[in-house]
């Protein structure tokens, strides 16, 4: 190990640590080594910074980092319902706000949860359109129907900046500006000794798994040190609309936006989350909640053991946030320059491919609302979360559940109830690959309400499926649904093949 490299990490990562950070380590053969040997150095030695400000948090922290007799269900003027804000209408001037809007999508994470190499955002969802094609479509539709100049930031991570930015280029012509920014990268811990297992800046080999990007509440000191939010100020924007981007319903919605330019300038709401009600799929969510009187987000993270039923459930914490979020930028801007940014330390347990069990620590964006002025939640309808973490998840948004339409998907009119079909793959569809290799053509879903597939499984082309369906291949044996098959409320289990002859 290089013994700069040892110095500072051994001054960062020992138990009882030498802060404020001793000045001599940063010294001038310091700051050499790295703008010698690291990619972007300013940007390590912020990083590092960044880094050890977290570590030393951590370290100070002791138990759960909530009071449980002090939380308090937010007063009800705290969290609107969407319907209200909707029932504003739109001025005819709504082309001034959206020129005052970025949209800033998270595209940290990797596609490998569902089988895929690379950005998670370059996995086709529909039509052969990859998250990113569809975000990229919805922004310029709003560009060209209101002659606007809304920009589309990505924040990537050091896993997904290369490949994003190869993809950038086939949308030179489309009318929608694209900046990228990255958030920071900060080494994991040994579980044990709280020493760093990287052994040099490197990403290459073993050393590739002891980094990690720290979450998405990095965002706003990775913003500030990229120079884009100066940039998007100088440029007349206010409001940046967070989400992450595999959530197919985070579309710029114009009546929260309107909500928001109409306020007061004394009174002007800095931070919207939009929550939704919680079903029994969404348990685990983080929920609002009063706490020293101020707005807060609630992550079962930090629940005592002894609470975390009650936090589950649904009559008491009845809403859960959809992380998508529509924030000032002269905040964030007034906020990082104070240093006052406050948000709870996730601490991440991972396991590495050869064994070694670490932890990373990390933040969520949404945990900074407690850190800004007149924080508003909105109950917005469920279609705005829509997200696409595995398989199940895509198997819905390619049905015809779903029509798509300028990037948007909305759920067809010719689907009875508004809400979706729960939906259970088994592990021989986890994989993208595997999934569509199973499907001929995709089920019609219109009229399902469950859906269950486990096994060696296999649909043919032109299938139907309503109400509930569970399909069981038992080990060894494999089902094939025919083509043009109509299943209704069916078990079907067993061995079912079908044959040509």
């Amino acid at each position: 190990m290089n013994s700069h490299f040892y110095t500072i990490f051994s001054a960062i990562f020992s138990e009882a640590p030498p802060f404020p950070f001793p000045v001599a380590l940063w010294d001038n053969s310091v700051h050499r080594y790295y703008t010698q040997k690291s990619t972007g150095s300013k940007y390590a030695l912020k990083d590092f910074e960044g880094f050890k400000h977290l570590f030393h948090r951590f370290l100070q922290v002791k138990g759960p980092s909530v009071d449980w007799a002090k939380i308090n269900r937010p007063p009800e003027d705290s969290i609107q319902p969407y319907e209200r804000i909707h029932a504003k209408g739109l001025p005819e001037a709504i082309a001034a706000s959206l020129n005052k809007l970025a949209v800033v999508k998270l595209n940290g994470g990797l596609g490998t949860s569902m089988g895929c190499k690379g950005p998670k955002s370059l996995i086709s969802v529909r039509n052969e359109n990859t998250f990113l094609d569809l975000t990229v479509q919805q922004i310029e539709h709003l560009n060209k129907t209101y002659s606007a100049d809304v920009p589309l930031v990505l924040m990537n991570s050091f896993n997904t900046d290369e490949d994003t930015k190869k993809i950038l280029q086939k949308y030179t012509h489309h009318r929608v500006k694209i900046h990228t920014f990255n958030q920071s990268r900060y080494p994991r811990i040994n579980k044990e000794s709280l020493l760093p297992v990287a052994t040099n800046m490197g990403l290459i080999g073993e050393n590739g798994e002891a980094w990690y990007p720290p979450g998405h509440g990095d965002i706003y000191t990775s913003f500030c040190n990229s120079g884009l939010l100066d940039k998007l100020l100088s440029e007349g924007k206010e409001y940046i609309f967070v989400s992450n981007i595999d959530n197919l319903g985070a579309t710029v919605d114009l009546h929260i936006l309107n909500h928001l330019m109409s306020q007061p300038a004394d009174k002007r709401c800095e931070f919207v989350m939009e929550v939704t009600d919680k079903t029994r799929a969404d348990v685990k969510g983080g929920t609002l909640i009063q706490y020293d009187n101020k707005l807060r987000l609630l992550e079962i993270a930090q629940v005592p053991k002894a609470h975390v039923d009650e936090f589950k459930s649904v009559t008491k914490f009845k809403i859960f946030n959809t992380n998508n979020l529509w924030i000032s930028l002269p905040a964030i801007k007034r906020l990082h320059e104070q240093n006052t940014l406050d948000m709870e330390i996730i601490v991440n347990p991972k396991t590495l491919d050869g064994g070694l069990n670490v932890i990373q620590l990390e933040t969520a964006v949404g945990a900074a609302i407690k850190c800004f002025d007149n924080a508003l939640g909105i109950n917005v309808p469920r279609s705005r979360f829509l997200p696409v973490k595995t398989t199940s998840d895509l198997l819905l948004v390619m049905s015809n559940l779903y029509s798509l339409e300028a990037g948007s998907l909305t759920m067809s009119e010719k689907r009875e109830f508004p809400t979706t079909p729960h939906v259970k793959l088994g592990s021989s569809f986890t994989k993208v690959q595997d999934f569509l290799r199973r499907f001929e053509s995709i089920p019609d879903m219109l009229e399902l309400d469950h859906l269950t597939v486990s096994g060696d499984v296999t649909f043919g082309k032109q299938v139907a499926l309503k109400g509930t369906v569970i399909i069981i291949a038992n080990h060894g044996d494999r089902i094939d649904i025919p083509a043009g098959a109509m299943l209704e409320n069916k078990i079907v289990s067993g061995n079912l093949r079908i044959l040509d002859h």
